[in-house]
């Protein structure tokens, strides 16, 4: 059990009381609060001088480096919480999957899992496989103080996706082919996923993670019908192996929309929303007991100060009557914005609703 987790589900008082986790927890908060996905580098010139020369993987498994890239974003921005810097296929990757992050490409995997006999490639993860990232919380939990960090992994769809087809994919044909043509295998290689992840998870959780994130960031391709029946039970078997640990958990995916109300189903209390559905409408479709994460189109970050402030106030007036608000962008920074604007628009959500 970490410092940030008890029996009991109660946090000490550094974080316990942070805006983020108020608001995670669906009570009263003093300003709505901010962080990014993604905001730990990509955009900022502090995160390219100190990756310069560093392969994506490697970066993650140094845990000083990955402390210094965690932290800049909260010193520049003031963001109410910092997410721990890694990659969802750091977990395959300390598996012994052999998978390289292409520049410019994304994940790209060797050998494709396509058979019953690939399955036995995908071993259990231990802690002491990634003994890195729980050094690096460490590290991270003393410089942030009060200031909760986000621990995260991938879901087991968006996992498997890069798994089957072999690297970043639009369709998803290889994916959907297992899915649909041999639902046995899916079920277990999804089942299988979800055990590696929910590992993952823990480990940052006890090292002393706030909150975690589930990212199914391809999810969106799928119908809800197939969603609830195939992909459903593995995301839930996640959120439930984590569940006795009382932080927050937060279940983010991209062109989710449809998906919404199942995704809070499967064990979220906070259900991120892409910049595609209001947030009082993502409301109406998730029901009641969930705080809502989101939604700003991180592309607005590229206009005017004028009309980023705009269309900050559409979302904040889109989220005025709901239960718990994170305010967020609808997917991650893209690496061109302009740090300066993600400061500013953390100071005008925090002042604009200022309680």
């Amino acid at each position: 059990m970490s410092a940030n987790a008890s029996p009991t589900g109660q946090q000490p008082t550094a974080t316990y009381d942070s805006p983020f986790l108020k608001a995670c927890r669906r009570e009263p908060v003093p300003h709505t609060p901010v962080w990014f996905m993604r905001q730990a580098g990509r955009s900022l010139p502090e995160y390219r001088k100190v990756r310069e020369g560093i392969p994506m993987l490697e970066s993650c498994m140094r845990p000083e480096l990955v402390t210094e890239i965690t932290l800049q974003p909260v010193r520049r921005h003031g963001v109410d919480a910092a997410i721990f810097f890694s990659d969802i296929v750091v977990p395959l990757k300390a598996i012994g999957i052999d998978l390289d992050i292409k520049p410019g490409v994304g994940p790209v995997v060797e050998q494709p899992v396509r058979t019953r006999a690939d399955l036995a490639r995908l071993r259990d993860l231990t802690p002491e496989d990634v003994s890195y990232v729980t050094e690096a919380i460490g590290l991270l939990t003393r410089e942030l103080g009060a200031t909760p960090l986000i621990g995260f992994a991938g879901a087991p769809f968006t996992l498997a996706s890069y798994l089957v087809e072999g690297g970043p994919s639009r369709t998803y044909e290889n994916a959907k082919a297992m899915m649909y043509g041999d639902p046995e295998l899916w079920a277990d290689l999804l089942d299988r996923l979800a055990e590696i992840t929910a590992a993952f998870l823990k480990v940052q959780i006890e090292a002393g993670a706030s909150a975690v994130q589930l990212f199914d960031s391809w999810v969106g391709a799928l119908a809800p019908a197939d969603y609830r029946r195939s992909v459903m039970p593995a995301s839930a078997k996640v959120f439930e192996a984590v569940a006795g640990y009382g932080v927050p958990r937060i279940h983010f995916g991209v062109g989710t929309g449809e998906l919404l109300k199942l995704m809070g189903e499967a064990g979220a209390d906070v259900v991120g929303v892409d910049w595609r559905v209001p947030l009082d409408e993502a409301a109406r479709r998730v029901g009641p007991g969930k705080a809502l994460q989101g939604n700003l189109d991180p592309t607005v970050l590229f206009s005017t100060p004028e009309a980023v402030e705009t269309k900050t106030r559409e979302v904040l007036d889109a989220a005025a009557g709901l239960e718990g608000h994170v305010f967020n962008l609808g997917h991650g920074v893209m690496p061109s914005t302009d740090p300066d604007a993600l400061t500013r628009l953390v100071e005008y959500v925090h002042t604009r609703t200022a309680r």
